[in-house]
């Protein structure tokens, strides 16, 4: 049984965020990833494509978060199910940072709305 210990754990910053990863081939994952993400106070990830479902639960705090362009404030224990060809957007309006925990298959890409493809290090 591998067990990733918080010391194991891959941090990877983009777009102002912090994803530490946990789960992925490198530590033994065969088919799913999982990271836990750190949004701080007032950042607003670029919207993007996905073409893997995601599971994103909200640990703690408060964030924006949009969907083929409906917006939604989610707190924390909200599950947001991201299907894939989703365009997502997330923004922490707030004055604190907000935690989540993702799951997704292995392979996940995000398409940007300039058409440049992101190939997330955490979910490949």
């Amino acid at each position: 049984m591998p067990v990733v210990r918080p010391s194991d754990a891959v941090v990877h910053e983009i777009h102002g965020a912090r994803f530490v990863s946990y789960a992925t081939p490198l530590s033994g994952s065969k088919e799913l990833c999982a990271w836990r993400g750190e949004i701080p106070a007032g950042t607003k990830a670029p919207v993007h494509t996905v073409n893997r479902e995601e599971i994103f639960h909200l640990l703690t705090g408060e964030l924006l978060i949009t969907l083929d362009g409906r917006a939604d404030r989610i707190t924390a224990g909200d599950t947001v199910i991201i299907n894939p060809g989703t365009v997502f957007g997330v923004e922490n309006p707030t004055g604190r940072t907000a935690t989540s925990w993702v799951t997704t298959s292995i392979g996940l890409r995000a398409e940007l709305a300039d058409g440049s493809v992101i190939t997330p290090p955490w979910a490949n």
